[in-house]
């Protein structure tokens, strides 16, 4: 399940940073997805997937041990 998760995240990333050099500045137009507001998104992506992680690793029943 984490590398599904793991993947969807990366997808997301970018996809999102993709978006952001395809939607440019056009001739009379403003360029309305900057690089500053894409990098924003990758950043709430990236604490979104990482409380993911820990709501998922709380909810473990097996403690963590490096013997394993």
């Amino acid at each position: 399940m984490k590398t599904t998760e793991f993947f969807a995240y990366l997808a997301s990333v970018v996809a999102v940073l993709i978006a952001s050099m395809v939607v440019g500045t056009e001739d009379g137009h403003a360029d309305y997805f900057r690089a500053d507001k894409a990098w924003l998104y990758v950043v709430i992506l990236t604490v979104g997937y990482m409380i993911s992680r820990g709501l998922a690793k709380s909810g473990s029943r097996e403690p963590y041990d490096e013997s394993h």
